[in-house]
C-alpha cells in the first residue's frame, strides 16, 4: 500500500504579516521601545513599499497583540507597548475557562511555582534580597487596617518572591497565574466585611514575617514547607464551598 503523496504547498505569508512580523521583532528586541511614536503611515508606506490597506492590516494585527496602542485624529498614531503577562493571562484564562478548570487548580498551580521560587530564593539570597523583602514587610504594617491596600500590598509580596528568585521564565508564568488569581481575590474581597479581611490580613503579616526570618537564615527547606502549608490555607480559605468555583473571566 502506498503512502499518500505529502502536499508540498507552502503558505506565503501576506505583506501585511511580513510587516508586523518585523515591526514585532523590533519590539521584542528593545529597537522600538515602550511609548515610542513610530513613523507615520507615510513615511512606513515608503519604507515598506506598501499601500495603507496593507500598512493598517499590519496595525491590526500588532494592536490584537497589545504591542502597539493607535490614536486616532490630528496628534494620532501608532505607540508601541512592550508585551504584557496580562495579555497572556487572559488568553491563559479563557482556555482554562473553556476547558472548565477551577480557581483551585490555579492556586495549586501558583503553589508549585510559588514554593520552588521561595527555596531558590532562600539558597541564594543576597542582602539586597533580604533588604527588598524586608522594605516590603515593614510596608505591609501599615496596611493591615486598608484591606484594599493590604491585598495589593501581598501580591506585590508575592510577585517579589518570584522575582528575587531570578529565573524569568518562572516568574512569567507564575505572573499570568497571579493575574487570575488577583481578579477571583478581588471578586472575593467585594462580598466581604472590614472584620474578616482585617483578621486575615494579620494573619497573612505574621506569615511574611516568618517567610523573611527562614529567608534570612537562608533555610531553604523550612522555607518552602511553611509557604507551602500557607499558600494551601490561602487557597482552602479562597475556594471553600461543596461545589468547585470555576474560573470566569468574562464577568
Amino acid at each position: 500500500m502506498t503512502a499518500a503523496p505529502r502536499s508540498t504547498i507552502v503558505r506565503v505569508p501576506k505583506a501585511g504579516e511580513m510587516i508586523a512580523a518585523d515591526l514585532r521583532r523590533q519590539i521584542v528586541l528593545g529597537e522600538l521601545t515602550e511609548g515610542q511614536a513610530l513613523p507615520s503611515e507615510t513615511a512606513l508606506m515608503e519604507q515598506y513599499g506598501v499601500s495603507r490597506p496593507t500598512l493598517r492590516e499590519a496595525f491590526r494585527i500588532l494592536e490584537s497583540e497589545q504591542l502597539i496602542s493607535i490614536r486616532r485624529g490630528a496628534r494620532g498614531g501608532a505607540r508601541v507597548l512592550v508585551p504584557d503577562s496580562r495579555v497572556a493571562a487572559r488568553y491563559a484564562g479563557l482556555l482554562l475557562q473553556y476547558r472548565k478548570a477551577s480557581i483551585a487548580d490555579v492556586y495549586e498551580a501558583r503553589s508549585l511555582l510559588e514554593t520552588a521560587a521561595v527555596r531558590t530564593l532562600a539558597a541564594k539570597r543576597t542582602a539586597a534580597d533580604v533588604q527588598a523583602l524586608a522594605d516590603l514587610v515593614e510596608k505591609g504594617e501599615a496596611l493591615i487596617g486598608n484591606a484594599v491596600g493590604y491585598a495589593e500590598h501581598d501580591a506585590e509580596f508575592h510577585e517579589l518572591l518570584v522575582k528575587l528568585s531570578g529565573n524569568d521564565t518562572l516568574d512569567v508564568l507564575a505572573g499570568m497565574l497571579f493575574h487570575l488569581i488577583d481578579a477571583h481575590h478581588r471578586a472575593y474581597a467585594a462580598g466581604q466585611d472590614e472584620v474578616p479581611a482585617f483578621a486575615s490580613a494579620k494573619v497573612v503579616q505574621r506569615a511574611h514575617v516568618k517567610l523573611l526570618e527562614l529567608i534570612r537564615a537562608r533555610d531553604a527547606d523550612q522555607a518552602m514547607e511553611f509557604w507551602r502549608k500557607h499558600l494551601k490555607q490561602v487557597s482552602n480559605y479562597m475556594t471553600r464551598g461543596d461545589v468547585p468555583e470555576l474560573i470566569d473571566i468574562l464577568s
